[in-house]
């Protein structure tokens, strides 16, 4: 029988659904985990991934469950089945799901059957659900609630939301140290692909590099990775190019522990040995940048405040290469920046590199009072409210030469009083740089995650010298 699946305590489990418990005014909670899902026929599925937020609270990583808690009657229910003769041929023995289920500290088990008619003994309640991002759960409730499809998202629950989001914002100690594990692992594997690289490569190469050892390290890839020569492209996963001396590599992946904690690390390196005088001055930006955030970072400042800070240092940086010009506040405050880094600063991160995106960035990144921006640039940053110790988060400026976009406000005529258009189009086939560390935030500033990776440009160099 293969070992059982790696868990905390069933206290931490059971501590976790009592706090939730007590958070939400009434009603019933209701858990939905992931199915398995097929690519190209049935029997054929991707790999499989719980759901986050039933990781969290359940711990259980295996298709076909859903819990409820029944908050007036003080139960939690799993409904799951277990394998058949028949499966067991196919899939070999496994643990029960009842001992799988005391594991984490839930007494009740029941057939997947009996969901509907729990329900349905419900509806006189609210029955609370978070939003479903699969099709597959989304046919579950219009089936057990009798609901439209377009009923569904205005069904969700808020509160139920919002109290999932205060419990798994703030990282456990034991949690910090899964993460740590995810970005060791993540380090490891990004300092063998900046030794490796090599010209005349091709970026699926190291695509391959990336997933063998992560693999190997009995992880999973925290999304999908990003390598390429292109790296004015934001989310580039082509993998086509070759690796060509005078370009730059932007490697930005990160692993998965066997738990599912997400480590998400960015470097960009020269193909040759250095990078040229050029590159390296927008490198140095970049780096001061990232150095200016994360000095920054403490409990009670708004991430939203030391992303504009970042922004304000890169239009520094590049008004000093003569790229940009006029007033650096007022520059940001129109969002001309966003020329160059059209992006946010960071995310949040944990059971999900982008933590619990699915629930929504306005509740778990901004509130009530702090609405997210629609401007161009800033509407992208995905968390901007106040820091809280406990709270794990990238930092990931970035300098980015996009000639589409060159081209678009060119035409438009946008923010010719802070942008040099003319100087620019000599960075057409630049590409781009970012730089991502990942940080948990402590009661008086921040702490580095993992074990530091070459971040300076002599460290990249240094590296990159020593390279096969």
């Amino acid at each position: 029988m293969e070992r059982t699946m790696d868990l905390f305590s069933k206290e931490t489990y059971q501590e976790r659904r009592r706090n939730l418990m007590k958070s939400v005014s009434g009603g019933v909670l209701l858990f939905l985990g992931n199915e398995e899902s097929s690519s190209n026929f049935k029997d054929n599925w991707y790999p499989f991934r719980q759901d986050s937020s039933f990781l969290y609270f359940f711990g259980l990583d295996l298709p076909g469950l859903v819990a409820v808690a029944d908050l007036e009657a003080d139960q939690v229910i799993l409904f799951g089945d277990e394998l058949s003769t028949e499966e067991l041929v196919w899939h070999g023995e496994k643990p029960k799901l009842v001992d799988l289920a005391a594991l984490v500290g839930v007494q009740e088990v029941r057939p997947s059957k009996e969901i509907g008619s729990f329900l349905a003994k419900s509806t006189q309640r609210r029955i609370h659900f978070l939003p479903p991002y699969r099709p597959e759960n989304t046919l579950k409730l219009m089936d057990w609630l009798g609901l439209a499809a377009a009923q569904i998202q205005d069904r969700v629950s808020v509160e139920f939301i919002k109290a999932v989001a205060v419990l798994r914002s703030i990282k456990s100690a034991e949690e910090v140290r899964e993460i740590t594990k995810a970005v060791n692992h993540t380090v490891n594997v990004h300092r063998k692909v900046m030794q490796s690289a090599q010209a005349g490569m091709y970026e699926y190469e190291l695509l391959g590099m990336v997933s063998g050892e992560t693999l190997s390290g009995r992880g999973s890839l925290s999304f999908p990775p990003i390598i390429t020569t292109d790296g004015q492209t934001l989310h580039n996963h082509r993998y086509a190019n070759r690796l060509e001396r005078g370009k730059m590599l932007l490697g930005d992946f990160g692993t998965e522990t066997a738990m599912h904690y997400a480590g998400d690390i960015t470097r960009t390196i020269p193909v040759g040995k250095r990078f040229s005088a050029v590159q390296r001055e927008v490198y140095e930006i970049v780096w001061l940048a990232h150095r200016s955030a994360i000095a920054a970072l403490r409990p009670g400042v708004r991430f939203l405040d030391v992303h504009l800070l970042a922004c304000r240092k890169i239009t520094e940086g590049l008004k000093t290469m003569g790229l940009m010009k006029g007033d650096v506040e007022e520059a940001v405050r129109q969002g001309a920046h966003a020329m160059f880094f059209p992006c946010g600063l960071g995310h949040l991160m944990g059971l999900d590199v982008h933590d619990m995106e699915d629930l929504g960035e306005s509740y778990v990144g901004y509130t009530d009072h702090l609405q997210k921006s629609s401007q161009f640039g800033l509407k992208s940053l995905r968390f901007g409210k106040e820091l809280e110790a406990g709270q794990v988060l990238t930092v990931e400026p970035g300098i980015y030469f996009i000639p589409q976009l060159m081209d678009s406000w060119n035409a438009q005529n946008l923010h010719r009083d802070f942008i040099n258009f003319e100087k620019l189009a000599d960075f057409r086939d630049f590409g781009g740089i970012r730089i991502e560390d990942d940080f948990l935030i402590t009661p008086n500033g921040s702490e580095l995650l993992g074990t530091p990776l070459e971040t300076s440009p002599d460290e990249v160099e240094s590296l990159r010298s020593n390279a096969g």
